[in-house]
């Protein structure tokens, strides 16, 4: 066989059933590859970034390793935005990248991208785990290995390979090595840390837990909810990991920075900014993060009150992450899996060991921890200005909009956001019960993220709603890929916030005092006849409560892809707080 069809017989081994790109010339020899599997499917886009994103929300939904692919030249740097998202999100995905035949290097070949001027190799480095060019087919079946080893080992991320076009089409004499012969499993832990961090967390006063992505990476998140309900220590969720715990969990805070919740400001920071009163004296004490790196919008703008009082334990596979924006007591380095569930069987033997009364004292205090936080949530609501989720105004209130989606959807629906005030009002309003069922590029926060990865998402769980959050200004970054859904018979459901303007860009330009607004407003669009014209169907929505059960149900009962265009209250500002206190302190 070709090395060609010996990277398609790796992918197969792996389970991989679609490629999302676009075919070009020198990328002809994979595509007869494809041509040939029973098994792999060439799904085409509109644009090899909405390929890249298309990768990365199948890599997301299904868990396993995403796959793109590009011609050489402009197909392939039309890639980069859609990689250097998975990179920032620690998403797996292959990309590979076609170039022109060895014989013409430095030539001026055609869409050439090698060492002699756009050289694409060293171009991908800067934004995946590896990037190399596969310079002879002897080398195939090793760099195959290689880039699945370390996509999918340690912190996950992308990986790209960029191979000449007449290297894909030369034979090779070499079988498949099975996936589990040469990707390693992170199972390790440190028995001396984590006997620490569970002596901390039973002898805490108020502790609690911040869930990161890396929760939901690991597929830690049933080990969490066991560990959670063991000591009834409340728990909140960065932005990344919203749904990495159920929200209608008794113990659930919501999400914590952007957009996030009062009570998970109010239970972490001890108070919340956007009222000018104490809500507790008490201070956390210890503070359990999982997975998580403390980013700007993942920690309230890096807010100096999230350090708890006595300890703050960390855990993260990437060990570059510890210490970075917070001081820890405890470091527990591995798979987050792992060592949570090492953690509830110390804190198991620990409990055992401790006298009867003892014991007892412990469930009375889980009790009266659970009676406190069910207090705490009586006084401090959920939702700011939650009474206009119920409002009747026209225009739609945003707010009212995600509560109508939440009502009209089974609780398994898969959301996608795309970044904007559209991403502000679904991590704040709307309210998430399953995990990995919310989806939102917030790494490299690029706009048309959403639209495009959806699809995606659609591929990998063809049988489950998929709805796609966005904004006007992102839907006509990456809207042609509707086209797309509709050529595959994927139904995908947008609802596209329709405003006329880069919201998140005018609010903050408001709150920033900035005395302009130019360059972020636009005519009014028609996505209804933009969706028609795509081949799929479009609905306008103009007034609350239009989006039903029964509204949402015939939709889906139809299986085809919708553009819901739905005219929202532009007045409306979403809790944008924390990122415009980022915006003042480190950009004026």
């Amino acid at each position: 066989m070709t090395a060609a069809d010996l990277i398609i017989k790796y992918l197969e081994e792996m389970g991989v059933r679609y490629i999302f790109g676009i075919p070009g010339g020198a990328l002809e020899p994979l595509y007869d590859a494809i041509n040939k599997s029973e098994r792999i499917e060439a799904v085409l886009t509109k644009h090899e970034e909405g390929a890249a994103f298309m990768a990365d929300g199948y890599s997301r939904v299904s868990n396993m390793l995403g796959v793109c692919c590009a011609t050489t030249g402009p197909g392939s740097t039309n890639l980069i935005t859609g990689i250097a998202s998975s990179y920032a999100d620690s998403i797996p995905v292959l990309t590979i990248t076609a170039q022109v035949p060895t014989r013409v290097f430095g030539k001026g070949a055609l869409q050439e991208s090698t060492y002699d001027g756009i050289n694409i190799v060293d171009i991908f480095r800067h934004f995946t785990k590896y990037s190399a060019m596969v310079i002879s087919q002897d080398k195939i079946g090793e760099m195959m290995r290689q880039v699945l080893r370390v996509a999918l080992s340690g912190r996950r991320g992308p990986v790209h390979l960029n191979i000449p076009m007449d290297v894909m089409r030369d034979d090779v004499d070499e079988g498949v090595i099975p996936h589990d012969k040469f990707i390693p499993h992170t199972m390790y832990f440190d028995r001396y840390s984590i006997k620490m961090a569970a002596t901390l967390l039973l002898n805490a006063k108020k502790p609690a837990i911040l869930l990161g992505n890396g929760t939901l990476i690991s597929g830690a998140v049933d080990e969490v909810i066991k560990f959670a309900e063991m000591l009834s220590i409340p728990v909140a969720t960065t932005p990344k990991a919203k749904g990495a715990f159920p929200e209608d969990h008794k113990l659930s805070l919501g999400v914590f920075g952007l957009g996030g919740s009062p009570q998970a400001e109010g239970y972490l920071l001890s108070e919340i900014s956007n009222f000018k009163f104490q809500i507790s004296n008490s201070k956390v004490d210890v503070l359990l993060a999982v997975g998580t790196s403390f980013n700007e919008w993942g920690s309230n703008a890096w807010d100096k009150r999230l350090m708890p009082e006595n300890a703050m334990i960390q855990v993260d596979i990437d060990p570059y992450e510890f210490g970075k924006n917070y001081p820890f007591e405890v470091d527990l380095i591995g798979d987050a899996k792992t060592i949570i569930r090492e953690l509830t069987y110390e804190l198991q033997r620990q409990i055992e060991k401790l006298q009867s009364d003892k014991q007892e004292n412990l469930e009375e205090r889980g009790k009266s921890a659970i009676g406190r936080l069910r207090n705490f949530k009586n006084q401090v609501r959920r939702h700011l200005a939650g009474e206009k989720m119920e409002s009747d105004a026209i225009p739609i209130k945003p707010q009212r909009l995600m509560k109508d989606l939440r009502d009209s959807l089974p609780r398994d629906t898969i959301f996608f956001t795309d970044i904007g005030n559209n991403l502000v009002w679904a991590l704040h309003c709307l309210d998430i019960y399953k995990p990995y069922t919310f989806f939102a590029g917030l790494g490299f926060a690029s706009m048309g993220y959403g639209v495009a990865a959806a699809i995606g998402g659609k591929f990998a769980a063809p049988d489950r709603p998929v709805v796609a959050i966005v904004g006007d200004g992102g839907f006509l970054m990456n809207g042609m890929e509707v086209a797309t859904a509709v050529n595959y018979n994927k139904q995908v459901i947008w609802v596209v916030e329709n405003n006329s303007e880069f919201g998140m860009v005018s609010h903050s330009r408001r709150l920033l005092s900035i005395p302009y607004n130019i360059g972020a407003e636009f005519k009014q669009v028609d996505f209804v006849k933009i969706a028609e014209g795509l081949g799929a169907r479009g609905v306008r929505v103009t007034k609350p409560g239009e989006i039903n059960r029964k509204f949402m149900d015939d939709i889906i009962a139809t299986g085809k892809s919708t553009v819901i265009d739905v005219m929202i209250d532009r007045n409306e500002v979403p809790p944008l707080s924390t990122r415009v206190t980022a915006v003042k302190e480190s950009y004026f």
